[in-house]
C-alpha cells in the first residue's frame, strides 16, 4: 500500500470531492484502479470546524488534559506492558518491537484477554514510505472443523458455553506468526530481545491487578481443567486476590523457547506437541486439530481497508475482520449529516449514528466474512453513491427500525443468510507511534474471557471457532461465516489509523468489546474528529451503540437522560455497563497526547 497516502496526497488529499476521494482509495486498495463506471455521485457533505490536529472541546466535556510526549509513546491495557513497550522504544526499538514487546507481558499479566494462544489484526504506517499494511494474525478452523461442528445432535445449536469450554472452540493460533512477519519487515531491535521482559517477569512474579482479581472470581467455568486451577487458584481453591504474587515459570520456559527459535519454535516442536494434547485431550469437547493444522498456518499481509472522512483518510482491517468495513461505511453514511455543527452527545447525534450503524450493521451480518472463502463485496461496500443511498434511508426525526441489508455491487446477489454474533468479549488494544513517526494499532484476542479455559505451557488456548456462526445455514440459505475447514472466523477487531489531508498519521486507535468495539471506535473518531475532544476525552466519552437492534446508551453516564427522547423518536433504548478498553494516540501540532480507558486499567506512556 505504498502508493495510497501518496497517491492521496498527490491527488489534492482533502481537497478532493468526497465521492472521488472514496472512489481512488478504494480502488487503489482493491488493485482495481482504472476508468470507474459513470455513477450517481453524492454531494460532498459539509466539512467540520474543527483541524486535523484540533484539541478543543465543549466546555462541558473538558477534563484533564491528556499524557503527552514529544518523541514516541505507547497506551496499552497494562501499566505493565505500557512501561515494557516505552522500554523499547527508549532503547530505539520501532513501533513494532514496542508493539511485541508488550504483547509478550499481555499474555502475562493480561491472561483473560490475549496471548500467544490467540490471534491479532495489526495495521502498520510506515512514515519513510507512507506505506499502510494490514496485518492478518487471525486464528484458523483446523482441517477437522465441519460447519455443523456447533450443533446438537436433534440440529439445535449449543449454547454458548457449551461450545466455549473445552478443545473444539480452539483455534489454531496466528500472533505470533503475524508479529514475526510484522518484524522481519519493520523491526529494528533483535527479535530475541523483546521477549526478555516478559520472561524476567514470569519467573519473578508480578502482582494480579484488581481486575484479573475479579474475573478470576467471577469465572465459572476456570475450575474446569487442573492447570488453570492449579495456576489461578489456592490450594484450597479460593481465588487468588489483588495484591498477590504471581509467578508462571511455565511460561517463562516457553517464552525463552519462542525467543531462540522464532515462531517456528510455537509451531513446531515441544509447544506444538504441547497444543496438540491439550485440544486433542480434553475432558470436554475434545479437538481434532493435528500437528499439521500449526505447521501450515499462515499470517497474511492482508490490503487495508480505507475511506474518507470529512478532511480525514481513516484505514482500517478489511476481512476476515468485520471492525474495519462497518466502520467506515458507519462513516461514509454519516458523510451526508454535518455532526461537528451539532451538539456533542445530543439526542440528534446520536439518533444518527444509531441508525448508520444500523444500516451497517445489516450489511455487515450478511457479507462479511473470510474473504478467502466468500466474495465480500468490500468495493461495493465503500462505493460513496451506494453509501449516499443508504444515507437516503435516514430520517433525521424518526428510527427506522431493524434494517435488512442492502445491495453493494454485483458480488452482493450472491445470496447469504444474515448472521448476528456470537458472545464473547475478552481482547485488548494498544497504539504505538515511535520516534520515527511509524505507527501501530494493533487488537488482539482470545474471544471469550480466558479463551477455551485450556492453559498450556504457561499459556492460555482461545476459543476463537466460537466467532463462526453456529448455524450453517437460515432459511435453507447458507451463511457467510459459517464453520469451515481452514477458514477463519469473522472478527469485529477494528485497529485504525487517521490521516490528515497531507497524508501525515495522526491518530491510532482501537478497542476490545466484541462486536461493539465497531461503535466504541465510531464513538471516538466522531467524539475527536467531528466535535474536537482531544483523544484522552474522547475515550473517555460516554458510549452509545446499535447493532441493527436496540440503542445502547451507557449505564450511569449522562446518556441516560437521553432515553426518553430517543424512545419518542422510535429508538428501543437500553442501559449497558460493558466496558470497551479504548487506547489510542493522537499526533498534534506540539507532540503526541494519549488515551487510555478508564472503564479498564490502561495507561498512555510517552517521553
Amino acid at each position: 500500500m505504498t502508493n495510497l497516502i501518496q497517491r492521496f496526497r498527490k491527488e489534492g488529499g482533502s481537497n478532493l470531492s468526497a465521492p472521488r476521494r472514496a472512489l481512488l482509495a478504494a480502488c487503489l486498495l482493491l488493485g482495481a484502479c482504472g476508468n470507474p463506471p459513470a455513477r450517481p455521485a453524492a454531494s460532498p457533505p459539509a466539512q467540520p470546524a474543527v483541524s486535523a490536529t484540533a484539541t478543543s472541546q465543549p466546555a462541558a466535556q473538558r477534563q484533564a488534559p491528556p499524557p503527552t510526549a514529544a518523541s514516541h509513546m505507547i497506551a496499552a491495557a497494562n501499566p505493565l506492558a505500557a512501561e515494557t513497550g516505552r522500554r523499547i522504544l527508549r532503547a530505539g526499538g520501532s513501533a513494532i518491537d514496542a508493539a511485541i514487546a508488550a504483547q509478550m507481558v499481555l499474555t502475562l499479566v493480561e491472561p483473560q484477554s490475549s496471548g500467544i494462544g490467540g490471534g491479532a489484526f495489526l495495521m502498520h504506517f510506515d512514515a519513510k514510505t507512507g506505506s499502510i499494511q494490514s496485518f492478518d494474525g487471525r486464528e484458523t478452523a483446523p482441517k477437522s472443523s465441519t460447519p455443523d461442528m456447533f450443533l446438537k445432535a436433534d440440529g439445535s445449536k449449543k449454547s454458548f458455553y457449551e461450545a466455549v469450554v473445552g478443545g473444539s472452540a480452539v483455534g489454531v493460533p496466528g500472533l505470533l506468526r503475524m508479529l514475526e512477519a510484522a518484524h522481519k519487515q519493520h523491526g529494528k531491535l533483535p527479535w530475541k530481545e523483546l521477549f526478555k521482559p516478559a520472561i524476567e517477569m514470569a519467573k519473578n512474579g508480578f502482582l494480579i491487578s484488581p481486575r484479573l482479581a475479579g474475573l478470576i472470581a467471577d469465572d465459572k467455568y476456570l475450575k474446569t481443567f487442573d492447570a488453570p486451577r492449579r495456576y489461578f487458584y489456592d490450594a484450597t481453591g479460593n481465588p487468588k486476590p489483588a495484591g498477590a504474587l504471581l509467578k508462571n515459570p511455565e511460561l517463562a520456559a516457553t517464552l525463552t523457547i519462542i525467543a531462540n527459535g522464532g515462531a517456528d519454535a510455537f509451531y513446531t516442536g515441544l509447544v506444538a506437541n504441547r497444543i496438540i494434547d491439550t485440544v486433542q485431550e480434553a475432558s470436554l469437547n475434545p479437538s481434532g486439530m493435528a500437528p499439521e493444522d500449526l505447521r501450515s498456518y499462515q499470517a497474511k499481509d492482508r490490503p487495508p481497508v480505507c475511506l474518507p472522512y470529512r478532511t480525514w483518510l481513516v484505514c482500517g482491517m478489511g476481512p476476515p475482520s468485520s471492525g474495519g468495513l462497518t466502520s467506515l461505511q458507519i462513516l461514509g453514511i454519516l458523510q451526508h449529516f454535518d455532526l461537528g455543527k451539532m451538539e456533542p452527545f445530543s439526542a440528534q447525534a446520536v439518533h444518527l449514528v444509531a441508525e448508520a450503524s444500523r444500516l451497517a450493521f445489516a450489511d455487515r451480518n450478511t457479507y462479511m466474512a473470510d474473504s478467502d472463502f466468500i466474495p465480500v463485496p468490500t468495493l461495493g461496500l465503500l462505493d460513496p453513491a451506494y453509501l449516499d443511498l443508504r444515507a437516503q434511508e435516514i430520517s433525521p426525526l424518526k428510527a427506522g427500525g431493524n434494517r435488512v441489508p442492502g445491495m453493494p455491487g454485483v458480488q452482493a446477489q450472491l445470496k447469504f443468510a444474515p448472521s448476528p454474533d456470537e458472545t464473547g468479549l475478552s481482547t485488548t488494544h494498544l497504539s504505538v507511534i515511535d520516534k520515527s513517526g511509524n505507527g501501530v494499532s494493533m487488537t488482539s484476542s482470545i474471544e471469550n474471557a480466558f479463551g477455551s479455559r485450556l492453559m498450556t505451557g504457561g499459556f492460555m488456548l482461545n476459543n476463537q471457532l466460537t466467532d463462526f456462526s453456529f448455524a450453517p445455514e437460515i432459511d435453507g440459505a447458507p451463511v457467510a461465516n459459517r464453520v469451515e475447514a481452514g477458514k477463519r472466523p469473522r472478527s469485529s477487531m477494528a485497529p485504525t489509523l487517521v490521516f490528515d489531508g497531507s497524508g501525515k498519521l495522526v491518530m491510532a486507535v482501537g478497542s476490545p468489546g466484541g462486536s461493539r468495539i465497531i461503535g466504541y471506535v465510531v464513538k471516538t473518531l466522531i467524539a475527536a474528529l467531528d466535535w474536537g475532544m482531544d483523544i484522552d476525552a474522547a475515550i473517555d466519552a460516554p458510549y452509545f451503540v446499535n447493532r441493527n437492534g436496540t440503542t445502547d446508551l451507557e449505564m450511569g453516564t449522562a446518556l441516560e437522560a437521553l432515553k426518553p427522547e430517543l424512545e419518542q423518536m422510535g429508538h428501543s433504548v437500553k442501559l449497558i455497563s460493558s466496558a470497551s478498553g479504548l487506547h489510542g494516540i493522537r499526533v498534534t501540532e506540539s507532540g503526541l497526547e494519549g488515551g487510555a480507558d478508564k472503564r479498564r486499567e490502561g495507561v498512555a506512556l510517552g517521553d
